[in-house]
């Protein structure tokens, strides 16, 4: 896939995280949003980790610009679409791909959010296994939704994963 249609799926990805971002479930300081985790699919399906963690940046500071986000969505987004994306890469399967998102955001990035991230950029401290629930909660439907986005879009003839395959 050239870089022009990188660029323009990325866009259209980050529109589509930031455009659904007002529909959230407040849970645990955190904002539950499992749209994010399936745009980190699609993402990571479709233009790869790299892509994939802009993708998920631009939505995470426009969700934080708009007040539809937290800090949270910094390392709850990335993490998650740049495992989709490597996942993805190397097996070339969006069933393998996707337990990237819910291993990466809802294990990972959560440990990460209540070690690190909120204490030292949010002054918070909080217990280690805080997010998980909410990060699972949100990752876990998201990777699901983002799958079947997926299969979607490709049965429509939007995109062809076998076609995608064989340029990279």
């Amino acid at each position: 896939m050239n870089v022009t249609r990188k660029v323009a799926y990325s866009v259209v990805l980050a529109a589509i995280a930031i455009a659904l971002s007002p529909l959230s479930i407040p849970v645990a300081g955190a904002k539950i949003y499992p749209w994010q985790a399936m745009v980190n699919v699609l993402a990571g399906v479709l233009v790869g980790p790299w892509y994939a963690v802009v993708v998920a940046l631009v939505a995470a500071i426009a969700r934080n610009a708009l007040g539809t986000g937290t800090l949270f969505a910094f390392p709850g987004s990335v993490i998650g679409a740049f495992l989709v994306g490597l996942l993805y890469r190397l097996t070339r399967n969006v069933y393998l791909a996707a337990p990237g998102e819910v291993i990466g955001t809802g294990l990972i990035a959560a440990l990460i959010s209540t070690a690190l991230w909120a204490p030292l950029v949010m002054s918070h401290h909080m217990e280690l296994l805080a997010l998980i629930v909410p990060f699972l909660s949100a990752s876990l439907p998201g990777a699901v939704i983002g799958v079947v986005a997926v299969k979607i879009l490709e049965r429509a003839g939007l995109v062809s994963l076998r076609q995608m395959r064989h340029q990279s």
